[in-house]
């Protein structure tokens, strides 16, 4: 089980470290950490995602299945938040928000967005936060 005092760590790949910080930073709001020549280390909604440097390793036609990350929030505002953001500043939506499962116990709120460098990331609300994992 995770110690709440631990910290998720991801690296994925980026194209060009301006843009990263810019879509990370200036867009969503996470915190840098640390900036090198070849990497920017972010707070990413208190968990951590180093974007490194290497234009080859981006994925130029991205499907939201299998490969994506993002959060799960326990309170809607917080997800009401973000998608308020989001479309005040122009966060590129790679799926608009919807609902997902409805009638269902899993019947959730999502949206993706897409960064940069065609990482797609996915931010959820369950109704029943028993459904969270």
């Amino acid at each position: 089980m995770r110690d709440s005092q631990n910290v998720f760590h991801l690296a994925i790949p980026c194209k060009d470290l301006d843009e990263t910080y810019d879509f990370y930073v200036t867009k969503l709001g996470c915190k840098l950490a640390r900036r090198y020549a070849d990497r920017i280390t972010l707070d990413f909604f208190g968990d951590q995602v180093v974007c490194h440097l290497d234009p080859d390793g981006v994925d130029m036609n991205p499907k939201m299945y299998p490969r994506h990350f993002g959060v799960t929030f326990r309170e809607k505002a917080q997800y009401d938040n973000l998608v308020k953001l989001a479309y005040q500043r122009n966060v590129p939506f790679f799926q608009e928000p919807m609902t997902r499962f409805t009638g269902r116990i899993e019947e959730h709120l999502t949206f993706f967005l897409i960064d940069p460098s065609n990482n797609l990331l996915e931010f959820k609300y369950y109704h029943d936060e028993r459904m969270m994992y």
